[in-house]
């Protein structure tokens, strides 16, 4: 096969064995022979040093972050039946009278990888710009999806009074939907693993839109409850993938960061929509369908950004896009990426991928128990959902709308925490910087450990100014300070802290942790107004306070003994981490 000068040096710097960055991503060295990989960051890897590799002296730390399918081929679709297809029938002819061809070199010599740490096509080195940009557009997407979670919290008793049925059916709208955050993930966290980021975003923006629209024109109760689910199940796209997509753009230098604007989104937008909903229900001329049309707008803007602006960020598939480029030009159909190597088998999709959540959730017990303790934020979440119309309608008489105003208390104290999270970003990447480039997860949990403190406060406070008229109203609303501050703090540093710990199966991680709190997002509701007229506001109160004050011990756990927990993971890469050392344990 022929080639034009220029066109073989491109080859050569992209699939050729001799270049020094070629081997990075190898679980073989250039003649096909196991390599031994190190235990810690120095690595041994095979190949020459660049006068880059002196300049840095963390030159393989940088690439152990540009993660390929090799890091985890072994463990995806299809490679089980790779290495065990074999047959003993004999070989067919090959047909119009031609012998069979010699034998192709070794395929490794094929596969494309990025080319250097500075790659321009890896998503850590696109231009600031376009990342600001992708984070903005994924920032709004999660917010929308989020935000309509509660929309339509303020049109469950016009719905019910609608269709005649009681005010617990109506609620059904807002569980629901919650429930299909739940249960999404099980579907869009294994196929951005295997499909990239941007094709399930794109999928789930159209889908999320055409259900609200569907909400919003309903003729009947159970209409409107099934498009909820479905609306649910397409929103959780972005609460699944989008912490993945910015470990797949940003470096542990600026992810802290990149993630706040997630947590913010998934946080705030749920308390964003309870007073909008309120004035909207209160408008004569417009009602509670209207709940339905502004989310399917919203959620049509997402679909078109998410169109014509997003970018995939995942590195197999970039590798996959440039291989075929590779192809076309060159005219080799042998260059391929290793994600193309995947053969799709629908027993080891169901087996590997789908269920890969759920046994990261039952065998990893970071997984468990971070997922238990953000169950139970999460589900006070939108228990307050409830709760505070009790407090700022039932006894201090305020209307729908203005009764929802009082969440600023909460918005306002996770923009507290945003911004200490932020402040304290500087001292995390000297620390990093220290550690050669290295994270340590437990640096996450200091803010997790304070907000789990604040919030058991809170909810005190909470209860005991809201329960009667002759206090005043700013008393319960400034509670939301410590509580948005707690609950903000323990969601967004808790996801760091899993997404450094399994930085190459996130995706996972984060749909079982979406799973279960999400159970408990969509079954809190059902029993807040039982629970709060039962015990009364103040009671009800202090028992969430005892369960948030008993959870507080659960990151100190990590923060002691994480390191030798995630050493006997078989889903942490704790291969690329050396143990921290003393002076630098201290925060």
């Amino acid at each position: 096969m022929d080639y034009s000068d220029k066109e073989k040096r491109s080859l050569d710097k992209s699939v050729g064995n001799s270049t020094p960055g070629h081997d990075r991503f190898q679980d073989t060295d250039s003649q096909g022979h196991p390599m031994e990989r190190a235990e810690s960051h120095s690595s041994t890897l095979s190949r020459v040093k660049t006068v880059k590799d002196t300049q840095s002296g963390q030159l393989d730390v940088v690439m152990s972050r540009i993660q390929t399918e090799r890091s985890q081929h072994s463990a995806t679709v299809g490679a089980r039946g790779i290495r065990s297809r074999r047959s003993n029938k004999p070989l067919p002819l090959f047909g119009g009278n031609k012998p069979y061809p010699p034998n192709l070199p070794e395929r490794e010599q094929y596969v494309v990888e990025f080319d250097g740490a500075d790659d321009p096509l890896h998503a850590q080195n696109w231009p600031i710009r376009k990342k600001i940009i992708t984070a903005a557009i994924l920032g709004y997407w999660t917010f929308v999806a989020a935000f309509s979670s509660s929309l339509f919290s303020p049109a469950t008793r016009p719905v019910a009074a609608k269709f005649g049925v009681s005010g617990e059916v109506g609620i059904l709208g807002v569980s629901l939907y919650v429930l299909g955050f739940a249960t999404g993930p099980m579907l869009w966290a294994p196929l951005s693993e295997l499909k990239g980021r941007r094709l399930p975003l794109l999928i789930a923006s159209f889908g999320f839109t055409c259900f609200a629209f569907m909400v919003a024109t309903a003729k009947d109760l159970q209409t409107v409850i099934i498009c909820r689910f479905f609306g649910g199940f397409f929103g959780a796209a972005p609460l699944t993938i989008v912490a993945a997509v910015f470990s797949d753009m940003f470096n542990n230098q600026s992810r802290g960061m990149a993630i706040t604007i997630f947590a913010i989104a998934t946080f705030t937008g749920p308390l964003c929509a309870p007073f909008i909903g309120g004035f909207i229900i209160m408008n004569p001329n417009m009602g509670w369908r209207w709940t339905g049309y502004i989310a399917g707008i919203m959620g049509a803007i997402a679909f078109i950004l998410n169109l014509f602006c997003l970018n995939e960020t995942y590195p197999p598939i970039l590798l996959i896009e440039k291989a075929e480029e590779l192809r076309r030009r060159t005219k080799n159909w042998g260059i391929h990426a290793k994600q193309e190597e995947i053969e799709i088998d629908f027993r080891e999709l169901i087996e590997k991928n789908f269920s890969r959540p759920m046994r990261m959730l039952f065998t990893e017990p970071i997984v468990l128990l971070l997922s238990i303790y953000m169950a139970f934020i999460y589900g006070l979440l939108y228990l307050f959902l409830t709760a505070y119309p009790l407090v700022f309608q039932g006894v201090h008489g305020m209307s729908p709308g203005v009764g929802g105003l009082p969440f600023f208390g909460m918005i306002i104290g996770q923009i507290i925490a945003g911004l200490v999270v932020g402040l304290r970003q500087p001292s995390y990447n000297r620390k990093l910087a220290a550690n050669g480039g290295v994270p340590i997860p437990e640096w996450r949990l200091p803010e997790v450990i304070a907000g789990g403190i604040s919030f058991a406060v809170g909810l005190f406070w909470f209860g005991w100014t809201g329960y009667r008229q002759d206090i005043h109203w700013i008393a319960p609303t400034l509670s939301g300070l410590l509580s948005g501050f707690g609950l903000m703090s323990i969601f967004l540093q808790a996801l760091n802290y899993l997404v450094d710990a399994y930085l190459m199966f996130a995706a996972s991680a984060i749909a079982a942790n979406t799973f279960l709190r999400s159970l408990a997002g969509a079954g809190f509701p059902m029993f807040a107004t039982y629970m709060f007229n039962g015990m009364g506001i103040e009671w009800a109160s202090t028992l969430l306070g005892c369960v948030a004050a008993a959870l507080v011990p659960v990151p100190i756990w990590f923060y002691l003994r994480g390191a030798k927990i995630r050493a006997k993971s078989a889903y942490a890469p704790t291969h690329i981490m050396p143990p921290p050392r003393k002076d630098e344990e201290e925060l």
